[in-house]
């Protein structure tokens, strides 16, 4: 460990531990020599010589007091101890890049939030409203990356995620705080031609909405989400009714491509409606039964259980305003006229 030793103007001395952290400069020869697998080429991409990049490296194999690569008759190769190092310090470099050219564009006036989010509801709910955001914050950038699976703030570069889970999922994910935004309740949709296929006298209840029983369902072909195999079942053990086929059927990972094979009539398909409505109100989908399949899942946004930054508050006062909106508007368009 390194000490370094301050005497202040009043003569006491204190000794304060630096972090053990070797040479940035050090570790960009490096990550450049890992990724070419060559110091000629790191030394031709970083602008240096070889034997300054070598110079570097060296240093750095010292700090470590391990070898990071080693030389072979095709040139150099990383050693074990090499890779996993190349491996563990690339995403903070590149952090760190991104992070200085944020603060160097923004000159400390804004930032950049970065999300990780569930991608139908990425496309199909936040992004149409985020113009709402930019026009409040603009001096605030929003980068959004998206996966079907939880996101671990310690190996990946987030500020936050806007995931669907149950509760207890999220009470089981470490090191976070969550935040409920909103229930995930799915209703069964399909294309009006797909209906009128089968049920050519089926009662509508309105321009986006049939009134199929449990029974007539079954009927249809069930199209199924990869990440949701028992949806279905679910769907028909709530409604009592004992199929023996419901886990069977045409199988897609995400909402959105649902609701386009359901668009084409290929089958029925349980989608949250929040995430439809366009196609609702084009009528390429409607309702098939006006009886939904409670959910125990919901969407939440979650962010590391440190202190959020200031950016961090402001989207989550905003995103939990927007849901509160659409919540109060869909309870008064819900009462009796």
């Amino acid at each position: 460990m390194i000490y370094a030793h301050l005497k202040y103007p009043n003569g006491f001395v204190t000794t304060q531990m630096r972090r053990k952290i070797p040479s940035i400069q050090g570790l960009i020869c490096f990550e450049s020599a890992a990724k070419h697998a060559s110091y000629t080429h790191a030394s031709q991409e970083l602008s240096m010589t070889q034997s300054a990049v070598s110079r570097q490296i060296q240093q750095l194999e010292e700090f470590l007091d391990i070898q990071l690569f080693t030389r072979t008759r095709h040139g150099m190769e990383l050693t074990i101890a090499g890779t996993q190092y190349y491996a563990a310090i690339k995403p903070y470099l590149l952090g760190l890049e991104k992070s200085t050219q944020e603060v160097m564009s923004h000159k400390g006036l804004g930032g950049t939030l970065k999300l990780g989010v569930v991608p139908t509801f990425a496309t199909r709910w936040l992004l149409p409203k985020l113009h709402e955001f930019n026009t409040r914050y603009p001096e605030i950038t929003i980068h959004l990356e998206t996966s079907t699976k939880p996101f671990l703030f310690h190996e990946q570069m987030f500020d936050a995620a806007i995931y669907a889970g149950t509760q207890q999922q999220i009470e089981h994910w470490p090191g976070t705080s969550a935040h409920f935004l909103m229930l995930e309740d799915v209703i069964a949709v399909c294309s009006p031609t797909l209906i009128l296929q089968h049920f050519p006298n089926a009662e509508k209840l309105n321009s986006y909405s049939y009134h199929l029983n449990p029974e007539q369902i079954a009927q249809l072909p069930l199209l199924q989400q990869t990440t949701r195999p028992t949806i279905w079942q679910e769907w028909f053990q709530a409604h009592d009714i004992d199929h023996p086929k419901a886990d069977e059927g045409q199988r897609h990972e995400l909402f959105s491509m649902l609701a386009v094979a359901a668009s084409h009539a290929m089958g029925v398909a349980l989608i949250p409606q929040m995430l439809i409505e366009q196609e609702l109100k084009n009528q390429t989908l409607v309702i098939a039964s006006n009886s939904p399949l409670p959910s125990n899942r919901a969407y939440y946004l979650v962010h590391s259980d440190q202190e959020p930054s200031p950016i961090l508050s402001k989207f989550v006062d905003w995103i939990q305003h927007e849901v509160q909106s659409i919540s109060d508007l869909t309870a008064v368009n819900a009462q009796p006229k």
